[in-house]
C-alpha cells in the first residue's frame, strides 16, 4: 500500500482567475497523472475534467486537488465539519455540494460535478467500504480547500476520517468540478443563490420535470397515513384517556416494527408511552391535517379524534402561562413468553413534564421547559384558531403564555432557551440563540388576531436581536444542535466555532424558524429588508436540500433535507415542515425554482413509506422486515441514511414509526398546503 502522494502537475486557469486562485495542485494515481480538460462556461465559471486511464489497479490511500484563494476569506461554508486533519466531507453529505468562500469583495465557490459523480465505478456507490469515495475538505487557517477521493469511514455521529485502504480499479476514472468567481456583492451577500440556482437548473429542474421524487398525486399516500394510524395499527397507535374530567386523544409518540399486526413475536414498546407537543413532534400540529382531512372526506370520527387532540393540547397545565409539552405513561419490564419486553402501565400512572432533548437531564419529569415548544404549540393553537375553528380558549390560552412570554425577553431581544420548572428562571444555555425566531412568529401572529401593540413590539426586536447576532455568524445553535443524537461538540463548541472550519456546528431547523419568521416580518411591515434577509437564510437552509439524485442514494432523494452539519440524514420527516414557506417564498419573490423546490420537498415527504406506490423503498422494506404486509401500508420511518452508509443491496430501512414526525406530520403539511394553494397548485407537475 502506497503512501499519501504529493500535491503536484498544477493546473492553470485564465488570468481572469489570477486575482481569485493562488494554485491548484493535483496529485497522480500511481504514476499517472490526469488528462486535464477546463471549459469556460462564461467568465466566471469555469468547468475543470480530469481523466485518469489506469491499465491496473492501484492501490493508494488518498487522491487530492488542492485550491489555495488568491485572498484571506472571512467567510467559510462548506456542507459537513472536519475539525481534524482526519476528518473530510464524504460524499453522502453532498446534497447540494459546495465550498464558498469570500473576504467581502472577492468568492470563490467550488462545486463537484455531480455527473461525473455518478460515472464512478459500481464499488464506489455501493457501500463497499473499501472503496474509493469522492470528499472535500476546509481548512481556514491553512486557506486550503480540497476536493479528493480515498474510502472513508463514520467517526462520532456523524463526521467522516480518511480510511487507508483504497484501491482504485483499472480502467478510465472521471473526476470533475466547478470554480465560480464573483465580486458581485449582491452575490457575495447571499452566497448560497448562485449555487442553488446553478444545481437547480443543471440536475433537479430535469429530476423534477420528470416526476422526481415521487409521480402522481399524494392523495393515497395520505390516505394510508391515516388508515395506517386509526385503523390498521389503530391499538398500538390510538390512545385515548380521561383527564381533569375530559376525554383527551393523540396517537402515541412512537411506535416499532414488533408492535404490527403482523410481527410474529411479542411486542415491545421501543420508548415510554408518551404524547409530545414539542418542537418536533407535536400531536397538535398532526391532529390539524387529520381536522382538515376529516372534513373534506366527511369522516366525522377523524374530526372527533382532532378535536381531542386539540383538548390534550389545552389540559396542559398553565403556571403563570408557561405549560408543560409531553404527558406520558409509568413503564415497567415484564416477561412474556420467556422474554423481557417493555409495557406501560397504563394512563392511570399519567404525569406531564417536558422534552428530554435538552442540555440538563434526560428524565422527562426533571426537565426544564422549553420556550421553543411552549411558542410553537401556542402558534399552532392561533393556526387552529383562524383556520379551523373560533375556539376561544385557543386564543386566551396563547394569550396567556404570550404575556408571560414578554417578561423574559432581555435587554437585546432574545428569549431565553429553557426555564426552570419550578422557579422559572432562565437556566442559561442557548438563551440567546435562532429558537427566538419561533416567538417571533408566534407573536407576530397574536398581534394580527388581537392588535395588541405589544406583541409585534417585542417579536421585531427579537427579529432584530437573531439577525445581528446569529443570522450574520451563521450560529445556527438549537435544541437539537448539540442535544439529541448528534452530541458531538455540546461540552466544548456551544457558541464556539469549529477553528479548523471556520463555521458553527450548525442545525437546519433553526435556519428554517429564521427565514419563516422574516417573512413574516415581511408581511406585517411590508420592509423589503426582512425579504432579502429572509431569502438569505431560506438559501443556507436550502444548501441542506438534495438538488441532485446521487447514485449511492438508494431512494428517490430529489428534494429530502438533511439535519445538520455533523450528522447524515437523508429524506428527513422536517421536509414537510419546511415544504410551504419554501413555496411562499417563491410565490412572493416570483422565483419558481422555490415553488418547485417546496413541491418536491412535500413530495419527498413521502417516499419512505411501505406501500405499493413506492414499489422499490417497499422492497426494501420487506428485505429488513419480512412479515410487512398489507396491514403495515402506511409505516414509514422518519429518514433514511442516518448512520452515514448507505448500502445497494441491505439498506437499513429502521423499525419505528414516529406519526408526529413521520407519515402524520407529511399528511397534514399535504393537507395544510392544498388547503392554501389549492390541489392543482400541488399536482399541476
Amino acid at each position: 500500500m502506497s503512501n499519501l502522494k504529493p500535491d503536484k502537475s498544477p493546473i492553470q486557469l485564465s488570468a481572469h482567475f489570477q486575482p481569485f486562485i493562488a494554485s491548484i495542485d493535483c496529485g497522480s494515481l500511481g504514476s499517472v497523472n490526469p488528462q486535464v480538460a477546463i471549459t469556460y462556461l462564461h467568465g466566471t465559471m469555469a468547468k475543470v475534467n480530469l481523466t485518469f486511464q489506469l491499465d491496473s489497479d492501484i492501490p493508494q490511500d488518498d487522491w487530492r486537488i488542492t485550491i489555495r484563494p488568491a485572498f484571506a476569506p472571512t467567510f467559510h461554508w462548506s456542507p459537513h465539519l472536519t475539525p481534524t486533519d482526519e476528518h473530510v466531507i464524504d460524499q453522502h453529505s453532498f446534497r447540494s455540494p459546495a465550498i464558498i468562500v469570500h473576504d467581502g469583495d472577492r468568492m470563490l465557490t467550488i462545486i463537484p460535478d455531480p455527473d461525473a459523480m455518478a460515472a464512478m465505478p459500481h464499488q464506489s456507490v455501493s457501500g463497499d467500504d473499501d472503496a474509493p469515495r469522492w470528499y472535500m475538505d476546509l481548512d481556514a487557517p491553512r486557506n486550503d480547500l480540497t476536493l479528493g477521493m480515498s474510502a472513508t469511514a463514520v467517526k462520532e455521529h456523524v463526521l467522516y476520517i480518511r480510511k487507508p485502504g483504497a484501491v482504485f480499479p483499472r480502467g478510465t476514472l472521471e473526476f470533475g468540478f466547478y470554480i465560480a468567481i464573483t465580486t458581485d456583492q449582491e452575490e457575495i451577500a447571499n452566497p448560497w443563490r448562485h449555487v442553488l440556482e446553478f444545481l437547480w437548473d443543471g440536475w433537479g429542474r430535469t429530476l423534477f420535470a420528470a416526476g422526481e421524487p415521487l409521480r402522481g398525486s399524494l392523495e393515497s399516500y395520505v390516505q394510508h397515513a391515516y388508515e395506517w394510524a386509526f385503523h390498521r395499527w389503530d391499538k398500538a397507535v390510538w390512545q385515548e384517556f380521561e383527564l381533569d374530567g375530559r376525554i383527551v386523544g393523540a396517537p402515541v409518540f412512537i411506535v416499532n416494527v414488533t408492535q404490527s399486526p403482523n410481527y410474529p413475536g411479542v411486542a415491545n414498546e421501543r420508548e415510554f408511552r408518551s404524547i409530545w407537543n414539542q418542537a418536533w413532534f407535536s400531536s397538535l400540529r398532526s391532529a390539524q391535517g387529520l381536522y382538515r382531512y376529516g372534513q373534506r372526506t366527511g369522516n366525522n370520527e377523524y374530526v372527533r379524534r382532532a378535536l381531542l387532540a386539540k383538548e390534550l393540547a389545552l389540559a396542559a397545565p398553565q403556571r403563570e402561562g408557561f405549560f408543560p409539552s409531553v404527558i406520558a405513561a409509568e413503564m415497567e419490564e415484564v416477561e412474556i413468553e420467556g422474554k423481557k419486553v417493555n409495557r406501560s402501565k397504563g394512563w392511570e400512572t399519567k404525569y406531564w413534564g417536558n422534552s428530554n432533548r435538552n442540555p440538563f437531564t434526560a428524565n422527562v419529569k426533571e426537565a426544564p421547559l422549553h420556550l421553543l415548544d411552549m411558542s410553537w404549540t401556542a402558534l399552532l393553537m392561533l393556526r387552529w384558531y383562524e383556520e379551523l375553528e373560533p375556539d376561544e380558549r385557543l386564543l386566551q390560552y396563547a394569550v396567556s403564555y404570550a404575556d408571560a412570554l414578554l417578561g423574559l425577553q432581555d435587554e437585546r431581544g432574545f428569549f431565553p432557551g429553557w426555564i426552570d420548572a419550578d422557579t422559572l428562571v432562565p437556566c442559561g444555555v442557548l438563551d440567546d440563540g435562532p429558537e427566538s425566531s419561533m416567538s417571533v412568529t408566534f407573536l407576530l401572529k397574536l398581534h394580527e388576531l388581537t392588535e395588541n401593540e405589544s406583541y409585534r413590539t417585542a417579536a421585531l426586536r427579537a427579529m432584530e436581536a437573531v439577525s445581528k447576532y446569529v443570522v450574520s455568524e451563521g450560529r445556527w445553535e438549537d435544541f437539537e444542535t448539540y442535544y439529541s443524537c448528534s452530541r458531538y461538540g455540546h461540552d466544548s463548541l456551544v457558541g464556539q466555532k469549529v477553528k479548523k472550519n471556520n463555521m458553527y456546528k450548525q442545525c437546519n431547523l433553526s435556519m428554517f424558524w429564521t427565514a419563516e419568521a422574516l417573512f413574516e416580518c415581511y408581511m406585517a411591515t411590508q420592509e423589503t429588508s426582512y425579504l432579502q434577509l429572509g431569502r438569505r437564510c431560506l438559501d443556507e437552509l436550502l444548501m441542506t436540500q438534495a438538488s441532485w439524485q446521487p447514485p449511492y442514494i438508494f431512494v428517490p432523494a430529489l428534494g429530502g433535507f438533511g439535519v445538520m452539519n455533523v450528522d447524515g440524514e437523508w429524506n428527513d420527516a422536517r421536509q414537510s415542515l419546511f415544504a410551504e414557506i419554501i413555496i411562499r417564498y417563491g410565490i412572493e419573490l416570483g422565483v419558481e425554482e422555490y415553488v418547485q423546490r417546496g413541491i418536491a420537498a412535500l413530495y419527498a415527504s413521502f417516499v419512505l413509506m411501505y406501500c405499493p406506490e413506492n414499489p422499490e423503498v417497499k422492497s426494501r422494506w420487506e428485505q429488513a422486515w419480512p412479515f410487512l404486509g398489507e396491514s403495515d401500508y402506511g409505516f414509514m420511518m422518519e429518514n433514511y441514511g442516518h448512520g452515514g452508509r448507505t448500502h445497494d443491496k441491505d439498506d437499513d430501512m429502521g423499525e419505528f414509526t414516529i406519526f408526529d414526525w413521520g407519515n402524520g406530520a407529511a399528511a397534514e403539511s399535504y393537507m395544510r398546503i392544498t388547503d392554501h394553494l389549492g390541489k392543482t397548485f400541488v399536482d399541476k407537475r
